[in-house]
């Protein structure tokens, strides 16, 4: 398997095509480095005798070892385990690990290539398994461009102003595609390999020259990556904590007249299958916050029992109800994730696909929760996250001796201890960091309004409509044959 190392030494060696203020800059800029910092933890956990098997999988293309994140999931316990995967690797980096993107980007490439070849006697499949190959064999690492800028949210792709306001096809060469246009929100890319470009929504006859997916070199010619990287302060001061060394980077994507040899070319005018991958990509990702999710509400919850023991109310009964709201909300999500796996779906193209309806309901309730939980936190802890002197004047000046009586609540506790409990706490609470991890719980994935949506179409009211019927005395009979489809996929009683 590749290893860190290689990684970085690839990374580095990348065209400076990523941006950061209005100037060009290489990859090994220390604004980038948080979150590589992230993805190192991805090939620390893949590299660890302790957790073979979970980091790591069998690829179905090659035979060989590689790491989860590039394995296509065939069984129900594939799923469990890539959720428990995100789970462990989210608690090290306290909080968003980046990597699940690429994974379920070539999920949603092997279920959708075959359909859509099945469709229409295409090949993208065979090309998408030949790419994988590659993939596999090098250890890439990739991050997904879905998130067009969309313009005028009133109008379809076809009907912009500006046509950039989705990625396109400019040209059909005979050796390739030519595709421009501006994709956004897109977490990872200034230190991804790959770039797996996917269509962002349903499209009509119209906007076929949009129903396009490929995968490009991070590097390619014609692609800028504007960058806005976030981190923490402390990151780059001695002895600082493990939580300030960790950050995410996101991107405005623009693909201006960008090369696409065919063999990278997986969807390509076929606009009835434009909703189809969109979602495709979207419910993998969706279940993939049920392990992500969970693991923001195991650091949201120790934040909080360290600030109540920090301010010696740890054993209130209504601290203490506060804290289980944080356990409801972390199991019910993974345990959604768990049911999204366990009554998932074998895909013709082998992929095993997660329950689009339990991974909707996950997704949607850590959405609705994340701000509750940064909420709970809020009143455990009090102001002091907001109001707290700066760490120069714990350190030296008049007054340090004085700060050190001062930081202490709880008399079980040092003064350095304590000091460390609430620069955490302002670190995870009231931070560049924190406002991130706030707006990426409500739209990472797709905002609660889509897992909605999501529901509302695939959710079979009309079933609890019979039981109403009948419960009601209008029916004489109940029609339970919609109870069939609660058995899980991978269960054969004749056995």
């Amino acid at each position: 398997m590749r290893t860190k190392s290689a990684y970085h030494e690839s990374l580095f060696s990348m065209r400076s095509n990523v941006y950061i203020g209005g100037e060009a800059v290489a990859r090994d800029d220390p604004r980038l480095r948080p979150g590589i910092n992230v993805l190192d933890i991805t090939f620390d956990l893949a590299a660890d005798p302790e957790w073979k098997g979970l980091a790591t999988a069998r690829s179905t293309v090659t035979g060989e070892e590689i790491s989860r994140w590039a394995h296509l999931p065939q069984t129900p316990r594939d799923l469990m385990q890539k959720q428990k995967l995100i789970r462990l690797a989210s608690r090290r980096a306290g909080g968003c690990i980046q990597r699940c993107m690429g994974h379920d980007a070539l999920s949603a490439l092997a279920v959708g290539t075959k359909e859509i070849d099945m469709a229409g006697g295409t090949i993208y499949h065979q090309r998408f398994l030949e790419y994988l190959k590659i993939y596999h064999d090098q250890g890439l690492v990739s991050c997904c461009a879905q998130t067009d800028s969309k313009g005028d949210r009133m109008k379809r792709p076809g009907q912009q102003k500006d046509p950039d306001s989705y990625v396109h096809v400019l040209e059909k060469r005979e050796d390739g595609i030519v595709v421009s246009g501006f994709k956004m929100s897109i977490t990872q890319a200034p230190y991804a390999d790959e770039i797996i470009v996917l269509p962002t929504r349903a499209l009509t006859e119209e906007d076929s020259d949009y129903a396009v997916a490929f995968a490009v070199p991070a590097d390619a010619e014609g692609l800028s990556l504007i960058t806005r990287p976030v981190w923490l302060r402390e990151k780059d001061k001695p002895g600082a904590p493990p939580f300030c060394r960790y950050g995410v980077s996101d991107c405005v994507v623009i693909l201006d007249q960008v090369f696409v040899p065919w063999h990278r070319v997986f969807m390509c005018g076929e606009w009835q299958f434009g909703r189809r991958l969109a979602l495709l990509f979207a419910d993998s990702h969706r279940h993939s916050y049920s392990g992500c999710k969970p693991a923001i509400s195991d650091i949201l919850c120790g934040a909080s029992a360290l600030a109540a023991e920090a301010n010696n109310i740890e054993k209130a009964s209504h601290v203490r109800e506060k804290l289980t709201e944080f356990a409801g909300a972390a199991e019910l999500a993974y345990s959604a994730g768990v049911a999204a796996a366990v009554y998932g779906k074998k895909t013709d193209s082998g992929v095993f696909f997660p329950n689009e309806i339990y991974a909707n309901v996950g997704r949607r309730l850590t959405g609705e929760t994340i701000y509750h939980e940064y909420n709970l936190l809020t009143e455990i802890a009090g102001g002091i996250a907001v109001t707290m002197p700066f760490d120069g004047d714990f350190e030296k000046g008049d007054n340090k001796d004085a700060l050190k009586r001062f930081i202490v609540r709880n008399p079980a506790l040092s003064a350095e201890t304590s000091l460390k409990i609430w620069q955490f706490v302002e670190n995870i609470g009231a931070s560049a960091m924190a406002s991130w991890y706030k707006i990426a719980g409500v739209h990472g994935g797709g905002s609660p309004i889509m897992e909605t949506i999501a529901l509302g179409i695939g959710y079979d009211f009309e079933d609890k409509k019979r039981v109403a019927r009948y419960l009601a005395g209008i029916d004489p009979a109940l029609d339970d044959s919609h109870m069939r489809s609660l058995e899980p996929d991978f269960i054969d009683d004749r056995e």
